[in-house]
């Protein structure tokens, strides 16, 4: 029972982290005006949380598990995942989506893409039963309907500006935007966003046997991750900020917000390794993490956005619901693991 409740606290600590992610690096992307400002500072995020603060645990010893060639390359693998998945996050925002549909978009396929790699890797088709392929359906379902019935914007024109609008007539009326320019950024969203759900679907499966092959190790996996992050995150970027001609600033508001979110990111990635500590398995653990995080990023982005409780739909409500009591299926029927051979 002791392991069950850590292995649920252990998740609810990934999606929450998970869950703010979304809105809270949007901030530092509209503060920054840049893309690859952002992203540097979730890598630096990384490498403080995911690197320097393992390596001096594992200087006091009691860890247990051993570096492996194989799980240290799984373990780079899953961090090159999970920096692609918040690149791709980085580029859809910067494309125009917004985080109250783009990160359930993501955490609707990820599930999705979680459980094809998990059972091609393990060869575990068989175990996907009727009730968790049910509970799998429900978090896509309820996760697609979120996103189909976000609460909308609403527009804050100031009084005086609405006034000598109406006075002036339609003859000056602001110019509408292009549906050319409109329809080109949706596709760019769509494909960033595939970016993420592909590469976040993949992440668990290969952390965990990156993991595995260490032994079981908690510190280990997370400090390969958080090398991968910094390589891609930071590295990477600070070469592109000049030839990509990055028009954005260093901003302290911009900065922390990103911080902030790279934080995040680095708590919900020792929040996965550590349900996979306590015995959960990607089948498992991933679905209803990726379940639950677009209902708290929706709900984090309506309280950030002070958005007005006539603006969320009774069907969106139900959404989240769904998602829930899909996750909790998926949590009851998910496939356990084949038993050891005697």
């Amino acid at each position: 029972m002791l392991q069950f409740l850590s292995l649920v606290g252990a998740i609810a600590l990934t999606a929450v982290c998970w869950g703010v992610y979304g809105p809270v690096l949007h901030f530092g992307r509209e503060a920054m005006h840049s893309s690859l400002r952002p992203f540097m500072c979730v890598g630096l995020a990384y490498f403080l949380i995911a690197v320097l603060a393992p390596l001096a645990l594992l200087a006091r010893g009691g860890e247990r598990g051993a570096w492996s060639a194989k799980g240290v390359l799984w373990s780079l693998l899953a961090g090159t995942a999970g920096a692609l998945g918040a690149l791709g996050v980085i580029l859809a925002l910067g494309f125009g989506g917004k985080p109250i549909y783009v990160m359930p978009l993501v955490f609707g396929g990820a599930p999705v893409v979680n459980t094809l790699l998990t059972a091609f890797m393990n060869k575990a088709f068989d175990q996907l039963k009727a009730p968790f392929l049910a509970g799998l359906i429900l978090v896509v379902l309820g996760a697609v309907t979120v996103l189909v019935f976000k609460p909308q914007p609403q527009p804050h024109t100031p009084p005086a500006a609405a006034a000598a609008a109406s006075d002036a007539g339609p003859e000056i009326a602001a110019p509408a935007k292009t549906p050319e320019r409109k329809a080109e950024r949706f596709v760019e969203v769509l494909l960033a966003t595939a970016l993420s759900m592909l590469s976040w679907g993949a992440y668990g499966p290969v952390l965990h046997r990156g993991q595995g092959a260490m032994g079981g190790s908690r510190l280990r996996p997370l400090i390969c991750i958080g090398v991968a992050y910094f390589l891609i995150a930071v590295l990477v970027p600070l070469a592109l900020l000049v030839p990509m001609g990055d028009t954005g600033t260093w901003d302290m508001r911009g900065t922390l917000w990103s911080l902030g979110a790279g934080s995040l990111g680095a708590l919900g990635a020792l929040g996965t390794i550590l349900a996979f500590a306590c015995g959960g398995k990607p089948f498992t653990v991933m679905p209803v993490v990726f379940g639950c995080a677009p209902v708290l990023n929706t709900l984090a982005t309506i309280a950030l956005a002070h958005t007005p409780p006539a603006a969320v739909s009774p069907f969106f409500l139900a959404g989240m619901l769904i998602v829930a009591v899909g996750a909790a299926i998926v949590l009851t029927f998910g496939p356990r693991g084949h038993a050891p051979a005697k």
